[in-house]
């Protein structure tokens, strides 16, 4: 629990301040509506932006894990130990293994969370959004999870099963599919998919109504930011 705890507000932030920086470099007006194309293409972007800080994230989260499953002592005793063991064994690279693949899940991932959230929010709505309600902000924010992960969970199976293996297991993501498919089948790509999709509802719903009051009242403080 402490990696993602500690992570989670970065990431949301950074997450949510590189949707709206993509979204303002397409637009030619501040009330521009934007095509789904063009939502999903600062979705795309915001993806990227949290890798820094998902990527290790994600690793050290993986590692804690995996050795609960284990027998015997366990190798770690927290995050912070984790760090420093990574650190001491391949240096900085080790701690962002699995970058690439957090970034080839988070990238799409991201273009359909902030897409769907947006365009299911004008189909509800329309395009005024001093009007948006609980209601339709809940179920908007709960569809655009359940979208995020249908994108994000075969790639996130790669990356957790990267990120955990030990040194020098896997050449790679690619390696890692490539062993994956021939062991086990296309279905394993897909594992966890149900407790992942049912989780993804009421926290993003949650996460959204959190964004949308946050920005509600900012706007209502500080109008001018």
């Amino acid at each position: 629990m402490g990696a993602p705890l500690v992570g989670v507000a970065p990431i949301f932030a950074l997450s949510f301040m590189g949707f709206g920086i993509g979204k303002k470099i397409q637009q030619s007006s501040p009330d521009e509506a934007l095509g789904p194309a063009q939502l999903a293409a600062a979705g795309f972007l915001s993806g990227f932006m949290t890798t820094v800080i998902m990527a290790p994230g994600e690793r050290i989260k993986c590692l804690l894990q995996v050795q609960q499953a284990t027998t015997g002592p366990p190798k770690y005793s927290g995050p912070a130990d984790v760090v420093k063991s990574l650190y001491r064994e391949g240096g900085l690279r080790s701690i962002f293994k699995g970058s690439a693949a957090t970034a080839a899940r988070d990238a799409p991932a991201s273009a359909a969370f902030f897409a769907s959230y947006e365009l299911i929010q004008r189909w509800m709505q329309g395009n005024d959004r001093q009007k948006l309600s609980v209601g339709s902000t809940l179920f908007a924010g709960g569809m655009a999870g359940i979208c995020n992960w249908i994108v994000a969970i075969p790639m996130d199976v790669v990356k957790s099963r990267l990120q955990s293996a030990p040194e020098g297991k896997y050449s790679g993501a690619l390696d890692v599919l490539k062993q994956l498919l021939k062991n086990e089948g296309f279905g394993a790509l897909w594992k966890g998919a149900v407790p992942i999709l049912l989780r993804a509802f009421p926290a993003n719903a949650a996460c959204f109504m959190g964004f949308e009051a946050a920005m509600y009242g900012l706007n209502q403080v500080a109008p001018n930011l």
